[in-house]
């Protein structure tokens, strides 16, 4: 049975996976994905990079309010597959594959935050910026605030 600190972190690989698909970042996450999985056996490995595809098309083809739901169910199938990796391994090779599993988690992250800077702007007064998905901001102006 898995600790609760690698059940989180199978849960943010499969987020990470389903969020990287069709992004500039899917290339090295597909990629950092299939090697993980397949733990050097490279039958396994495309094995793993077809399941990679199958996911990438399945959101690719989401549309409007089914993006959401497509995404959820593609993460839940690779936390799934993360969870079981990191407890069909010994301790030592179970804390190796989970410090490739955060890694590829900073990667995602790391894309996902590239693509959110801003740079060069000027701003001549009162400015208000949102920058993400699914966000909830409030925004109070004046001497009422």
């Amino acid at each position: 049975m898995l600790t609760e600190a690698l059940t989180a972190l199978a849960a943010a690989g499969g987020t990470a996976v389903a969020q990287a698909a069709g992004t500039e970042a899917w290339a090295g996450i597909r990629q950092r994905a299939a090697l993980l999985l397949g733990r050097g056996d490279p039958q396994r490995e495309r094995a793993q990079l077809e399941r990679l595809d199958v996911t990438a098309a399945a959101l690719v083809s989401a549309v409007g309010d089914e993006v959401d739901r497509v995404r959820q169910v593609q993460a839940e199938g690779w936390r799934g597959r993360f969870e079981t990796l990191l407890e069909d391994l010994d301790e030592r090779a179970g804390q190796e594959a989970a410090a490739e599993l955060r890694a590829l988690v900073a990667e995602a992250r790391n894309a996902a935050d590239s693509g959110a800077r801003m740079e060069g702007n000027v701003f001549h007064g009162p400015a208000a910026i949102q920058v993400g998905d699914r966000n909830r901001q409030d925004n109070h102006f004046g001497s009422g605030a």
